[in-house]
């Protein structure tokens, strides 16, 4: 009697973080998206504007946070352009994005992934393919980060999850974004002015097109790799 006592409350603590965790995340999505958070980001880095010698610092915390947050990165990351210029621009955001992807890799580590390998522990199959996963992490964390197919926000928390080691998970994660940020802080550096950073319907530029293109190549690299080294883990567990 002692001994379920024990692990009850344990077992009812984790799902009670996972809900509470979901439920902030819901209640982020929907605030923002209610106040029209676009506009709001455009407001924001005219403030930054001003502030001379400090608006990196705070532009820098700004964006972590907006990562944690699941805030839209590419409009902060067009705005680094245009109100630092091409090379201080990604410098600043490439700082700001490993360091918020890293943060969130960790709350969604630590948050949750004790109560995945609980679940798994029993579960041959998945307990396979996490461990295909953590030998071959790197590389699926490059290729998902090239593809636009896979949302970056919600990538920093997934890969928490897994068995990726924080080293390869960072280390993959700045290369395989940096492509992607050199474009927008390019494109921001273009603009006119803040107010078009925001604005919608234009038609895609060939350095987006090109973007595109390699993402929806990294897309299909990363579904045939990711198949493919878990056919192999289960192969190897059933051997």
């Amino acid at each position: 009697m002692e001994e379920a006592s024990v692990v009850t409350p344990n077992k009812h603590a984790g799902k009670i973080k996972l809900g509470i965790a979901a439920i902030a995340i819901v209640a982020f999505i929907v605030i923002f998206r209610m106040f029209n958070v676009q506009e709001r980001l455009v407001d924001f880095l005219a403030w930054i504007d001003g502030l001379g010698a400090l608006g990196p610092v705070v532009f820098i915390v700004a964006y972590v946070l907006a990562t944690v947050l699941f805030l839209p990165g590419s409009i902060l990351t067009a705005g680094a352009g245009f109100l630092f210029n091409v090379l201080w621009g990604t410098v600043y955001v490439s700082i700001a994005s490993v360091t918020g992807a890293t943060l969130a890799f960790l709350i969604g580590r630590y948050l949750a992934r004790q109560q995945i390998e609980k679940k798994i522990e029993g579960n041959e199959k998945f307990k396979a393919v996490d461990d295909a996963v953590a030998k071959e992490g790197w590389k699926i964390v490059l290729l998902t980060r090239l593809s636009p197919v896979f949302p970056f926000n919600l990538l920093n928390y997934a890969y928490g999850l897994t068995q990726v080691s924080l080293r390869d998970y960072v280390l993959a994660s700045w290369i395989g974004m940096l492509p992607g940020t050199v474009m927008y802080v390019y494109l921001g550096s273009l603009a006119q002015n803040l107010a078009t950073l925001g604005a919608g319907g234009k038609e895609k530029t060939p350095e987006e097109w090109a973007l595109l293109v390699v993402g929806l190549v990294a897309t299909i690299a990363v579904t045939i790799y990711i198949t493919k080294i878990a056919k192999k883990a289960l192969n190897q567990k059933i051997d």
